[in-house]
């Protein structure tokens, strides 16, 4: 008997890997709400349900869609990206060193420079894009883990995860990679040789702007994912199960959505690179981006659906252009089915290395042309 043919991430995603609730047939699986579980007769627990912190079978429904999207043999979901991203850093215990990128999210990197020293992991801060620096900054048998944001929140550079997989891995460590803004469905970092694949899943996974969540996919069920679930389960920082129930519905429209903000992305990347107002764009799917060979031998079907723009006339400019979008919505966050526009440098802040002239788009699924029409609109004012 031959094996069955595997199913496409489409596919996967649509039909929640196609479960079925056995005691009532639904094709949507229940929200399981319950807070604590009754022991068996004999004082055992059967069910594997013991109280709703630890574990939730909603929760579970969705580890296992994201699981099998990233080819992952563990997968855990967090009650928020942050929690999911310091849950694996406190995993790797004192005196870990870690890489990570000089641009990244930057709650998380303020976060690793203020308070992961606090718990014992030293941080150093390189330019992942760049292998050498990459290779130089590791330290065998000390760095424990290097980390990798690609395409990198907001200035969009590539990091090369295969070359880095074998950087970190003959230097004794693990590679993580952010890969919140490819998403799997356009990325797969586990079958590049990354070892942890991390997700914001308030954005794309979700999709939708209304559940605060975050995941972690280990390429290997081993001491690394078990201390992290030890991690998640001591801290409190489970999913709530309404919320995953959320998460695993945004899931079932994942490949619609990514496609079709990244084919709008490309589009508006592309006309605003001759926008007279803008004197620079930053999207990997541009063939003059620095990355975009890395891009393109990594990211299958297309490039996502975050840009950036540098306005002519400097941070006021930019402002002023945000203030006069009406189909855009000033709002921080990214990954949603609606349009976002964000002068990011006036939410970062001080020692931010976003320029100040910088605009940071998450295209959503709207009409392009209704897209470009109201950006154009604001750009020339």
């Amino acid at each position: 008997m031959t094996e069955p043919r595997p199913l496409s991430p489409r596919t996967l995603a649509a039909q929640a890997l196609g479960r079925i609730d056995e005691s009532t047939r639904a094709i949507v699986p229940p929200i399981h709400l319950a807070t604590t579980f009754e022991r068996d007769p004999d004082n055992l627990y059967r069910s594997g349900n013991v109280y709703g912190r630890p574990d939730n079978q909603t929760v579970r429904d969705a580890e296992a869609v994201i699981g099998a999207l990233e080819g992952a043999a563990a997968t855990l979901v967090y009650g928020s990206g942050m929690s999911a991203a310091i849950a694996l850093f406190l995993s790797l215990g004192p005196g870990a060193h870690v890489i990570a990128p000089g641009v990244m999210y930057w709650a998380l990197r303020a976060w690793l420079a203020n308070e992961a020293p606090a718990f014992g992991v030293s941080v150093d801060f390189v330019e992942t894009e760049d292998l050498p620096a990459l290779a130089r900054a590791v330290q065998p048998g000390a760095t424990r883990l290097v980390w990798l944001e690609t395409p990198s929140n907001p200035l969009w550079g590539v990091s090369d995860i295969e070359s880095a997989a074998r950087i970190a891995h003959a230097a004794g460590a693990a590679l993580a990679v952010d890969s919140t803004c490819a998403t799997p469905i356009l990325t797969r970092p586990i079958a590049l040789g990354a070892d942890v694949v991390m997700h914001s899943a308030t954005k794309y996974l979700n999709g939708h702007s209304d559940v605060i969540a975050g995941a972690l996919c280990f390429a290997s069920d081993d001491a690394l994912s078990a201390r992290a679930r030890k991690i998640r389960h001591s801290h409190g920082l489970i999913l709530h199960p309404f919320e995953a129930f959320l998460l695993t519905r945004g899931l079932r429209t994942l490949d619609l959505r990514v496609r079709a903000a990244s084919d709008n992305a490309m589009e508006l990347a592309s006309r605003l690179s001759n926008h007279g107002a803008v004197s620079a764009v930053l999207y990997p799917g541009l063939p003059h981006h620095p990355g975009h060979a890395v891009a393109r031998r990594q990211m299958k079907g297309g490039f996502g659906g975050m840009l950036s723009i540098r306005v002519r006339g400097g941070a006021e400019t930019a402002v002023a252009t945000a203030a006069r979008v009406r189909l855009w919505k000033r709002a921080t966050s990214l990954g949603g089915v609606e349009s976002l526009i964000e002068h990011r440098a006036s939410i970062e802040g001080a020692g931010s290395p976003c320029p100040p002239d910088l605009l940071r788009l998450s295209a959503g699924i709207e009409d392009v042309e209704d897209l470009w029409r109201d950006i154009d609109d604001a750009l020339t004012g």
